[in-house]
């Protein structure tokens, strides 16, 4: 039981979530991992003979199916990797959780159509206003809203989502079953409804000040998107779009004025690249066109996303739910390369693709994530690729 050894794992010492990813890369199943000898678990980039020693420690105590059946007990509902629900955009981050537990009536959603807003606890007017505006509008195009429940730039964004009708996810740094803070016990149960509350953490975890930059990295991670509102120079909504910019999702912000501090995290950003909001219209346009090959991208990311010129095809792509066509000839080389290489009859692993790509593995994960969000290919159990168009 693949899923029971998730749950396992996580709790071995020394092995986070970006480990525990190259574990079920290198060897393609956790519970094959949990019995290898030391000479093969050392083969794993980053496990040194401490951390394997630690590994063979753990196992000693751990009974995975009965861990397993204890936490179900415990917990309500959660996925892991291993189960078909696990939202596939963020697995293809590097640290995605092992365990994901979740309530609420929205299991299934467009992930291409997610879209995160973030931003301070303390906004202004003008940002709350816009706030709510942009997830109404959002909502409206067939978006799905992600954000954190906090105080501020969150509350408004879901309850924007919320007003107009659509689909809202509230990522939180306690257990699903607790509502922080306090005061937003109401909305909390409005999401409920018609969307969808997630965390890492256990039922009955309470907030800490550590858990809430480990969830920043989850809300970037679910989202094709991030808009950062309203965010002073040492913001918590900056994390977020910088780990969006890392993980090759695109960002936006919202321009202020330069008398409100507020607004300074978002010029700072605009200055480096992110794709500066203009109004509605415009960002709903360029939400419909993505992914794109240079938009809202931070400076130092954005020369790896240059636009190829070879016109050798006229085929083109349709995006969900713009249905914009996007020529194949404008994908960037590494996409274009990639999708040669794939088959429309069988699907490819993930370690085959590098091997015949010749790029980087980060590099290699990022153009498929871009072509799959595109329609051009799909990903089956196992990191394996097959090619749609």
């Amino acid at each position: 039981m693949e899923k029971a050894y998730w749950l396992a794992w996580s709790k071995v010492n020394g092995i986070g979530s970006t480990l525990l990813k190259r574990i079920e890369q290198k060897f393609g199943s956790l519970e094959t991992a949990w019995s290898l000898p030391a000479s093969d678990l050392q083969t794993v980039d980053g496990l040194g003979n401490i951390t394997v020693e630690g590994i063979i420690a753990s196992r000693r105590d751990i009974s995975p199916l009965a861990l397993f059946a204890e936490y179900e007990q415990k917990n309500r509902a959660f996925w892991t990797p291993a189960d078909p629900e696990y939202p596939k955009l963020l697995w293809e981050i590097p640290d995605p959780p092992p365990i994901l537990c979740h309530r609420g009536n929205l299991t299934i959603w467009l992930e291409r159509s997610t879209v995160s807003i973030v931003g301070t606890r303390n906004p202004t007017v003008y940002g709350r206003r816009w706030a709510k505006k942009i997830s109404i509008a959002l909502a409206e195009n067939g978006f799905t809203v992600v954000s954190g429940l906090a105080d501020g730039i969150d509350a408004e964004a879901h309850k924007g989502c919320l007003e107009a009708g659509g689909n809202t996810i509230a990522v939180v740094g306690t257990g699903v079953d607790l509502v922080y803070p306090s005061k937003h016990q109401a909305l909390y149960q409005q999401i409920l409804q018609s969307g969808l509350v997630l965390s890492e953490y256990p039922d009955g975890t309470e907030p800490d000040r550590t858990h809430f930059p480990q969830r920043n990295r989850i809300i970037a991670g679910l989202c094709r998107a991030t808009i950062v509102i309203e965010a002073p120079d040492r913001s918590g909504a900056l994390i977020t779009a910088h780990q969006a910019n890392d993980y090759g999702r695109d960002v936006f912000a919202l321009p202020g004025s330069l008398d409100v501090k507020e607004s300074s995290g978002c010029h700072s950003l605009i200055s480096r690249g992110a794709g500066i909001i203009m109004g509605i219209d415009e960002l709903i346009e360029s939400l419909g066109t993505m992914p794109s090959l240079d938009r809202g991208r931070l400076s130092e990311k954005l020369s790896e996303k240059s636009p190829a010129k070879n016109r050798s095809t006229n085929q083109t792509v349709n995006q969900t739910p713009s249905q914009i066509s996007i020529p194949l000839d404008d994908l960037a080389p590494i996409q274009q390369k990639i999708l040669n290489l794939l088959s429309f009859s069988e699907s490819i692993g993930f370690d085959r693709i590098i091997e015949q790509a010749n790029f980087p593995a980060g590099e290699v994960s990022g153009a498929l994530l871009q072509l799959e969000l595109l329609g051009a290919i799909s990903q089956s159990p196992g990191m394996r690729y097959q090619r749609l168009i």
